[in-house]
């Protein structure tokens, strides 16, 4: 594979690159470099985590040496799972088997909790140093990054150590690449504006789109409004009706689609539209069937998300035909997932006991 099909198998069906330039520079002198996902812990895995579940394949077969990161102490931290670290790492093994079941090849990446590096010493040299290196105004405006506002951290000033966390982890892995949705953003930035006053490497940011929850949201007028709204508006599992599961059966995907938010004409925002650009057409070969009664222009298949697109804008598409097509191709999508865990004894276990557990944000 040479430098360019490997910088479009990294950077496809993503959001942003951080920088391109600098991923094509990487390349050119580094044939195997150091990436990674950090993931918290904190319940069940939903569809929204299909984005960058597919995309970890991706920088695997690019032949980036890949991280995948359980951050336990980050949820502990983030009071997930009502602060209880065993739960925490049972929902880490959760994510794993995820992976594994929709093909992740976990034998080619490397998987560390962050027990393993908080063990070490110099992880938190590391750490202090990164603190030294930045104003408690800078710290707090990356806390968005965990899912909390700024003033959360008056109440509990441990938050303020979730963003120096996750810079040092990018620094003490060593790392290229950082993977993650756009809700990362402000970690990676901090990590990249703190790499020139310590003397660390730069890493490169590659940012997944984030899906809405079935709820839908309004229309919003700029990037400080969606970052300030961002914990209302992604798909979340601790808003149960709002989110699908890998794990849902067939019947539950269908009635959370028909019940969710898709106005006519309208992309932004809409959840099934997403699932649609995110997950179903990002399948290779992937087309949409879209089936309806002669009178109401007949079965049909749309072979390429812009298709789909144009044909919803212009209204030749009706919301409740599409809620339709898309619970039957996402059910299909995740066949495989559901066959996984009713034949995996460990994985089946750990999905009973977390489904017991009550997720809070």
């Amino acid at each position: 594979m040479d430098i360019e099909d490997r910088v479009n198998l990294i950077t496809r069906n993503l959001q942003e690159v951080v920088t391109l330039k600098e991923l094509y520079a990487l390349l050119e002198v580094n044939d195997k470099p150091k990436g990674y996902i950090g993931f918290e812990p904190s319940g069940l895995f939903h569809i929204g985590w299909l984005i960058w579940a597919n995309k970890v394949k991706d920088l695997v077969n690019a032949g980036v040496d890949f991280y995948l990161l359980a951050a336990t102490w980050h949820a502990w931290i983030n009071d997930k799972l009502g602060g209880d670290i065993e739960l925490i790492r049972k929902a880490a093994k959760h994510v794993i088997h995820v992976l594994e079941a929709i093909g992740v090849d976990t034998s080619r990446i490397h998987v560390v909790f962050s027990e393993e590096m908080i063990s070490d010493s110099d992880y938190w040299t590391l750490l202090l140093k990164v603190a030294k290196s930045n104003t408690l105004a800078r710290v707090r405006r990356a806390l968005t990054i965990m899912g909390r506002r700024a003033e959360e951290a008056d109440l509990d000033v441990s938050k303020l150590i979730y963003p120096l966390m996750q810079v040092t982890d990018i620094f003490y892995l060593d790392l290229d690449i950082a993977l993650g949705g756009m809700d990362q953003r402000k970690a990676h930035m901090l990590a990249r504006d703190t790499a020139d006053k310590i003397g660390m490497k730069k890493v490169i940011a590659l940012h997944t789109p984030l899906l809405t929850g079935l709820q839908g949201a309004r229309r919003m007028n700029s990037h400080k409004e969606l970052d300030e709204l961002a914990l209302d508006v992604k798909m979340s599992k601790s808003k149960p009706e709002t989110a699908i599961f890998v794990f849902d059966d067939p019947e539950e995907v269908e009635r959370k689609i028909l019940k969710a938010y898709c106005p006519p004409r309208s992309v932004e925002f809409n959840p099934i539209i997403e699932i649609n650009k995110y997950i179903l057409f990002t399948e290779p070969g992937f087309e949409l069937l879209v089936e309806r009664p002669a009178k109401y222009g007949g079965t049909i298949t749309i072979s390429s998300y812009s298709e789909l697109e144009k044909m919803y804008v212009e209204g030749s598409l009706h919301p409740l035909d599409l809620k339709k097509a898309t619970a039957s191709a996402l059910n299909k999508v995740l066949e495989p997932i559901r066959r996984y865990f009713r034949a995996n004894k460990d994985a089946r276990n750990l999905l009973e006991e977390l489904r017991k557990v009550e997720v809070t944000r």
